[in-house]
Formats: structure tokens, sequence, C-alpha cells
């Protein structure tokens, strides 16, 4: 056995540490495996033989290839290509100028509570489908479907899946919701949570953008425990396995996920928190759902430093707007945003 460091290409969220050392695991020759985010470094133990460690390097990232990571011997210098901006700027302007009007015409909040409308609980679900932090939720669809058709079974394994996973966030989003009315929270307390729920997204915003290098080592996180224990359901081959995996992804390490749940808390009502998370879920569904149906590549689709800095720009936008909200319920400002 020998220890080996590798520095990753591709890694952008607390999710990508979990997908990375769930896939590494299952190498033969690995014995242990752990992946660090803010330095963008894997660190291997395990028996090659007498291969190198560049070709150790290639080995392992045919592995993880699939979803957008690779390794390498040398570090890579990590550049902001700015002129991303040129092209993200305008594109996220035009994104939240139609949400404004869809919000103008009470189309995004037909439904709404005290910050976030169940509509734009939805946008923020398409968001997140198409961000970093749903590539181990794409990879794990990519994983089962692929296993699931070798088998001939090419649609009910994941429609259970994607069904799970919609009545899960509804139900256990409730039950969230449940669990804030115990506390009894009073204007200050719901306005602490709303604070909370702005600066996750803040931060996810900001990791998007991929300016900052700090922002990933501050991204809230649930225990990484937690998370591989939901990703190992995934080993079990039988037909609970989708419906399974679709209850477990409410646990993966999604800031977005995460931010919703924290606003579903605040509610302290059950319906609310249930409409609030099955509303995203609802969002994220299109592009899993193509994910799973046509066995697109997630890195494929999100590989474009164009989309993160737009989708980093949206994100940002929301987060102010939710503080914002926030500030103008307790009464510490007066509104300023008329639609």
């Amino acid at each position: 056995m020998k220890n080996y460091t590798f520095y990753i290409q591709g890694m952008h969220c607390a999710s990508c540490v979990v997908l990375i050392e769930s896939e590494l695991k299952q190498v033969a020759g690995v014995q242990t495996v752990k992946a660090n985010l803010s330095k963008r470094i894997l660190e291997i133990e395990g028996d090659f033989g007498e291969k190198s460690e560049k070709d150790i390097a290639q080995e392992l990232s045919n592995y993880v290839k699939e979803n957008g990571y690779s390794f390498s011997t040398e570090t890579q210098e990590q550049k902001t290509k700015w002129s991303d901006f040129k092209i993200a700027v305008p594109i996220a302007l035009g994104f939240l100028a139609l949400f404004i009007v869809l919000q103008k015409l009470g189309i995004v909040n037909l439904i709404t509570t005290d910050t976030v409308g169940y509509g734009t609980a939805i946008l923020i679900g398409i968001i997140a489908s198409l961000s970093t932090c749903m590539a181990v939720v794409g990879g794990l669809v990519l994983s089962m479907s692929a296993n699931f058709a070798k088998e001939g079974e090419k649609v009910r394994p994941q429609a259970l899946f994607h069904i799970a996973r919609v009545v899960s966030f509804f139900v256990l989003g409730g039950v969230i919701g449940a669990l804030g009315s115990a506390f009894q929270l009073d204007n200050t307390g719901t306005f602490i949570l709303s604070l909370l729920v702005g600066l996750v997204m803040f931060l996810l915003g900001l990791n998007l953008l991929d300016v900052f290098s700090w922002t990933k080592r501050m991204q809230p996180t649930l225990p990484k425990h937690i998370s591989k224990r939901a990703l190992e359901i995934k080993k079990i081959n039988r037909t609970l396995t989708p419906l399974l995996l679709g209850i477990a992804t409410f646990f993966f390490p999604c800031g977005f996920t995460q931010s919703m749940q924290i606003y579903a808390l605040s509610t302290g009502n059950f319906w609310t928190g249930a409409l609030v998370m099955g509303s995203f879920a609802l969002g994220t569904l299109p592009m899993l759902a193509l994910l799973s149906f046509t066995s697109v590549r997630m890195h494929s689709t999100i590989t474009s430093g164009i989309f993160f800095k737009t989708a980093g720009l949206v994100v940002i936008f929301f987060a102010l707007f939710n503080v914002i909200n926030s500030l103008v319920a307790i009464g510490i400002i007066n509104p300023f945003f008329t639609f």
C-alpha cells in the first residue's frame, strides 16, 4: 500500500467530495480515499502495482470523468475568466427582468408565503438542477439508470426515483415546517432564519462565480457521513432501491436544498413547508428526468464558465431579495421593491 496525492479538476461543492469518494472507494486496489474541496486535492492509499503516478491518475480519472472530474499529478493555476462576465451579466439581467415581469403579473408567486413564493421555489429548483451542487444527484441518476438499463429496465426504476423524490421532499418539507412550529419562533427568530437562508444562497452564488476561493470553505453542509450513508443505498440491488434513493436525495449536501429547508423550518407550518420543498423538487424534475431517461452527461451540460457565472449572479439576486424582504418584514427598512 502506498499513499498518493493528486490534484482535482472540476470540483465545485461538497457534493463533488461525496461523489468522488463514493466512486473511487469501489475501485480495486483502493484502501482509503479523501477528497479536499478547499485545496482541490485527492489523498488516496492503495496498491496499484508498479504503475506510475500519471498512469494511476489517468486510471482513476476514468471512473469519474463522466461527471466532469479528472486527476493530475501537477497543480493547475485557477484563473478567473473575466471575459465570461461580458456574456453572463446580460443573460442574468435578462433572466431577472423576466422574473420581475412574472412577479408583476402574479405568475411567479401565484401562492405566496411571507418571503418566498412557491413559484420562486420552482425557479430556484430549476437553477439548482442545472448547477454544480446537483452533480452528486446527477451522477447518482446516471449510475442508477445505467445499472437498471443493463437489466432491461429503462423506465420503471427512473420513474419510481423521481416520484419518490418529489413526494419525499413534500412530506419531509412538511415535517421540517411542523418542527419549526415547535420552536414557537417569534418575529426575531423568523428574521434570523430568513437571514440565514439569504446568507447560504449568497455564498452559493459567490461560489458559482468561481472568483473567490475562500467561498468553498464557507459552504454549510450536512455531516459527510450522513450523505455517504444516503449515497450507499445505490448498492442495494432491489426493487426498493429507486424509491430509497429518491428519498435519500433530501439529505444530500446541496446548498440550494439546505437554504429551502431552512426557509421551510422558518414557516412553522406543515403545509407551507411541504409546498415550498415540493415546489423546489418540481423545479429540479425536468433536468433530472432528462438525465435519467436520455443519459445526457451532466458535465457536458454544465462545463461552461458562462453558465456558472450567470447562475451565480441570479442566485445572488435571490439571496439579496430574500434578505431585503426579511428586513422589510421586521420593519427595519421600508419596502423599495414595487414588484
